[in-house]
């Protein structure tokens, strides 16, 4: 059993994860940690294999002949690699000048045993702060966030308590959900809070994509996991936001395959926990 297995998808990221193996294998070049990185391949005809098995052969490599989505190919990782941690993380993430991450957020968490769940600061590529960390949403919090409704003031004044504005973004502190581009991952959590259909751990792949993250969070919750927003390490995420790049409820809906993704996504996750709040 290695200490912490890192997870990384990739669906036409070839660059982004090649970028990410390099930050990884930078970040562990003097950890005494017992590590795996894990990449799961949605898109192995684009070349990926190649730079695995030239560039980076200590790499599991895992070629899928379908894009299964983020919580299915995850989970493909994840039941690959018997860890204590497992770091779930997106291509697009970089490291930036922070160092000895997984040494850190390893620490931690071996420090604080009763947690299921952290993840780390995430900083925009101009060093700006990312919202990652979130309240678990009302029904039409998707709605306000991609329509003009989220401009009337007492709409507004819920997207921003959805996104956690009043919150001190410098404090290591439980959270409701976080973002899940960058999650370490407690395995005896993981294998406890399985999905409420015939699965073990891991994500609820009922999401091809979206929600998956809160629905984790959400079991973890009522697992009696913890899940906490960790303020000392900080990466950086270039989010491409890109079921959001077709401006208007409406217009995206129809123009924007990925806008539709979120929206049944949506539709799963509030009806799978009937939080239909208004």
């Amino acid at each position: 059993m290695v200490d912490i297995a890192i997870i990384i998808v990739n669906y036409k990221t070839e660059d982004d994860v090649r970028n990410l193996l390099l930050d990884l294998r930078k970040d562990l070049a003097s950890s005494n940690l017992k590590t795996q990185v894990v990449v799961v391949d949605n898109t192995p005809g684009n070349g990926m294999w190649l730079d695995v098995k030239n560039g980076f052969p200590e790499v599991k490599y895992l070629p899928q002949d379908y894009n299964w989505g983020f919580g299915k190919s995850q989970n493909i990782g994840i039941q690959s690699v018997e860890a204590k941690y497992y770091f779930i993380l997106n291509p697009d993430i970089s490291f930036g000048e922070s160092k000895n991450v997984l040494d850190e957020l390893y620490e931690f968490m071996e420090t604080h045993s009763k947690l299921g769940l952290i993840g780390p600061k995430l900083l925009n590529l101009d060093g700006s702060l990312q919202y990652s960390c979130f309240r678990f949403p009302s029904f039409w919090i998707p709605f306000y966030r991609r329509s003009k409704a989220g401009e009337w003031r007492r709409n507004k004044k819920k997207v921003d308590k959805y996104l956690m504005k009043d919150f001190e973004h410098n404090k290591t502190q439980p959270v409701d959900w976080l973002i899940g581009s960058a999650l370490f991952i407690r395995a005896e959590a993981l294998r406890q809070a399985g999905p409420a259909y015939r699965q073990a751990g891991g994500f609820d792949e009922n999401f091809f994509m979206y929600f998956e993250d809160c629905d984790l969070c959400r079991r973890f919750w009522e697992h009696h996991w913890p899940v906490y927003y960790y303020h000392e390490v900080s990466l950086i995420h270039r989010h491409s936001k890109a079921s959001a790049k077709v401006q208007g409820f409406w217009q995206s809906m129809i123009k924007n395959p990925l806008t539709r993704t979120h929206i049944i996504s949506w539709i799963k996750y509030m009806w799978k926990w009937r939080f239909m709040k208004l």
